[in-house]
């Protein structure tokens, strides 16, 4: 049997459904729906000694990369040569959330997919670079009104997250309730809005913002290197002295376990306790760890603040269970039995496209194997109907 067979016999019947992918962001995105006056001062693309630069109100926010690895021929590039791509070097694919796109997922077997962006930090935390509280607000809302513009543009096969104004909890709220009126599938934000002087997500003051999401059942996504203190696990985990290639792959693979972290944090805070049909999700960052961590809090739960947690009623493990989502991609050893551990309502699947460590260009030849122990029940959830519960998909 062949690898495309096999696709078609294990994942028979299923629309995929790929939790996490990413969107290099069009240097237009910004200024093409600014406010006349206002085109020169949201992020737009500058050349700076013969470099493109993304800039915003005066501020460099960094190189206008390509975010991608995948090349305009489709073939992927390893290592960290990518980095020093441009926009035009990648397959347009990566920026060009449209017809491009689809043909590409069509060519995957995938579905539908779920977006996060690049440029302005995966949580959103980039927005810190823009000090007028008016702009950097504005930049939200384009944002968010590009991301709705897409998904109809794509005719629903394309969900990118809407990005919370994380900053100001009173327009956090209001920018969820205007995400769920744009018809947007999902909220991300920045794991640690404390950085930028305000209180931390366990504050009671967030819960406003935690009882509006959980209202209109939009799920909370946490995207690793989510915020300015989880990505500089990324460059802080590699030993100076490695080279570039070796950097990129510790701090890769260091950058998937940040979200405990996040998980231990929303679980010990009582935010789920408070807020049962609260939906979380930890996004990029596999599912293999999380066992160990969640015995590790159930441990901890009473050995190390005895009678200090009396406000939780539950296990931490039992909070995941009925509230905590996660996604696994290039794992595939004992996933059977990770996924009995988390509960096979718990878990997605994602290729990443079209970052570094994605599934491409075989991404469901990559999985049939790791599949092929699970029952078809089981295979639908993974691949496709946990998502469309946890995001309010409808299956065609």
């Amino acid at each position: 049997m062949t690898a495309t067979a096999e696709v078609a016999d294990v994942l028979a019947g299923i629309d995929v459904i790929d939790v996490d992918t990413h969107l290099t962001e069009p240097h237009d995105l910004w200024t093409s729906r600014a406010p006349k006056g206002f085109e020169e001062r949201v992020p737009h693309v500058e050349m700076i000694k013969d470099d493109p630069k993304w800039v915003v109100d005066g501020v460099i926010l960094g190189r206008a990369s390509a975010s991608s690895v995948v090349g305009p021929d489709g073939t992927k590039s390893f290592g960290s040569e990518f980095i020093g791509w441009t926009i035009e070097q990648a397959h347009p694919a990566a920026s060009n959330i449209g017809r491009t796109r689809l043909d590409v997922m069509d060519e995957l077997g995938i579905w539908a997919q779920i977006v996060y962006p690049n440029v302005v930090g995966f949580g959103g935390q980039r927005f810190s670079e823009v000090k007028d509280p008016e702009l950097r607000l504005m930049c939200a809302t384009i944002f968010n009104d590009a991301m709705a513009e897409i998904q109809v543009q794509s005719g629903g096969r394309l969900m990118p997250m809407g990005m919370t104004p994380w900053w100001d909890i009173d327009e956090a709220v209001r920018e969820v309730e205007r995400m769920h009126e744009l018809g947007l599938h999902g909220v991300n934000t920045n794991a640690d809005p404390q950085n930028l002087g305000g209180p931390d997500l366990a504050d009671r003051a967030w819960d406003p913002f935690w009882e509006a999401c959980a209202s209109l059942s939009l799920p909370v996504n946490f995207h690793i290197g989510g915020s300015d203190t989880q990505l500089s696990w990324f460059g802080s985990t590699p030993w100076p002295s490695l080279g570039d290639d070796q950097k990129l792959a510790v701090g890769s693979a260091m950058m998937y376990v940040v979200n405990a972290r996040v998980l231990g944090n929303m679980i010990f805070s009582g935010v789920l306790e408070r807020f049962p049909t609260l939906k979380i999700v930890s996004v990029e960052s596999g599912i293999g760890w999380i066992p160990f961590f969640l015995e590790a809090l159930d441990h901890q739960l009473h050995e190390t603040a005895p009678n200090t947690m009396d406000y939780l009623s539950m296990m931490p493990s039992e909070y995941f269970r009925r509230q905590v989502y996660s996604c696994f991609w290039f794992e595939n050893r004992d996933l059977q039995r990770v996924v009995a551990q988390l509960g096979d309502d718990n878990v997605m699947f994602e290729t990443d496209f079209p970052h570094p460590t994605c599934l491409y260009p075989d991404s469901l030849e990559q999985v049939v194997d790791v599949l092929s122990p699970f029952t078809p029940a089981q295979r639908r959830k993974l691949m496709s109907e946990n998502a469309a519960r946890v995001y309010n998909i409808d299956l065609p």
